[in-house]
């Protein structure tokens, strides 16, 4: 593949400077609603949101987000019909292979969250591993795509990890469990989108987004693109993040 295939060119005219979120992730919203508004099959939706995940990277590379999460596929999902599920498989296959070089070429750090049941083909694993080692190194925005993920089963696993390593009960505290979850230095997630109007978290980072401030676009992931990512950018710039405190005003009084 040629450099410059796969990614376009993208202007962030009016970007946030300053106050762009570290971390940003997307749950994908919204294929299957956009298929079926056209009288299409939903596989037709999956395959139209391929155009959407690299403009939304590059987007996000660009803007300065150092950080980008998406969620491609839920432990939940394996309850989609077989064939569906086949055709999402065969989908990602396809994607990561086509646009490895150019993940690669950006600096961009790949990474899967989650990836552990084994009905995951074995070849869709083996690119995921040679994604990871071929990027490895780059040190430039960090990809994490969530696939095969449940924060819940995260969050399990974690508790069995500090069990196994034998810390007390008094020991433990947020970070030392938060360094038993995978990829243990992701920073907490400063903003999630969330495509198609739904308001649901979907056991997506439940530990990461526990500070996060959201956004709920109506526009299906399909559709979405650079202008609807920057919009979401600058709502996050506009929100007060007080973490529970209180924000001071100009005379230095204190305001809920």
């Amino acid at each position: 593949m040629r450099h410059g295939e796969g990614f376009r060119a993208v202007t962030t005219t009016g970007a946030p400077h300053g106050s762009v979120p570290r971390h940003v992730a997307c749950v994908m919203d919204g294929n299957g609603r956009w298929a079926a508004s056209r009288s299409l099959p939903r596989t037709s939706g999956h395959r139209a949101a391929e155009a959407t995940v690299i403009d939304v990277i590059e987007t996000a590379r660009t803007a300065g987000v150092e950080w980008l999460s998406l969620y491609a596929f839920s432990t939940e999902n394996w309850r989609r019909p077989a064939g569906e599920v086949d055709f999402l498989m065969r989908l990602v296959r396809h994607a990561v292979r086509k646009h490895a070089p150019l993940l690669h070429a950006r600096g961009i750090r790949c990474r899967f969250l989650g990836v552990t049941d084994p009905r995951i083909p074995a070849p869709l694993a083996r690119d995921f591993d040679d994604l990871m080692t071929l990027t490895g190194a780059n040190r430039g925005m960090t990809l994490t795509v969530a696939f095969d993920h449940g924060g819940r089963g995260d969050i399990v696993e974690a508790a069995r990890s500090l069990i196994r390593s034998g810390v007390s009960a008094e020991a433990v505290d947020e970070e030392n469990f938060a360094a038993h979850l995978p990829f243990p230095d992701t920073p907490d997630v400063d903003l999630v989108i969330r495509t198609s109007g739904e308001q649901r978290i979907s056991n997506f980072m439940l530990w990461q987004v526990a500070y996060a401030e959201w956004v709920f676009p109506p526009v299906l992931w399909p559709d979405f693109r650079a202008t609807h990512f920057m919009e979401c950018l600058r709502a996050f710039q506009q929100r007060d993040r007080r973490f529970g405190g209180v924000t001071p005003n100009a005379n230095g009084e204190t305001r809920p």
